[in-house]
């Protein structure tokens, strides 16, 4: 999956917005308004930080070298995943929605309805 994949894939979700609130270069993707990935558009490899399960953000760091503890994030929520290194599309697509799903699951249930996120 290649940056402009990546993005597709963020934005098709339910309310997903893409924004630059760190700087010109940092690309981060928000649901109802929470973060739950960011990449750098400046780096020569792409990477990207996805919100964790603790204990499955250890297994994965034990099990995949490209998935390392986030980069200027809390390395306990957070792997940073070097998306040209792990070289499976099916699991970054589950990492990315695991991240995904980890924030919704944080929203009060008056901010899930007002983005119509309730299943």
């Amino acid at each position: 999956m290649n940056i402009e994949d990546f993005r597709s894939y963020c934005l098709a979700k339910p309310a997903v917005e893409e924004s630059f609130p760190f700087d010109e270069y940092t690309l981060v993707f928000k649901v109802a308004g929470k973060m739950f990935a960011a990449t750098g558009l400046k780096e020569e490899i792409f990477r990207v930080n996805l919100k964790c399960d603790p204990e499955r953000a250890l297994e994965l760091r034990e099990t995949y070298a490209a998935i390392i503890p986030g980069y200027h994030m809390n390395k306990k929520h957070w792997n940073t995943i070097v998306v040209d290194e792990l070289m499976d599309e099916q699991l970054f697509a589950k990492l990315i929605d695991h991240s995904y799903e980890l924030v919704i699951a944080s929203l009060t249930k008056k901010l899930r309805l007002e983005f119509d996120l309730e299943n």
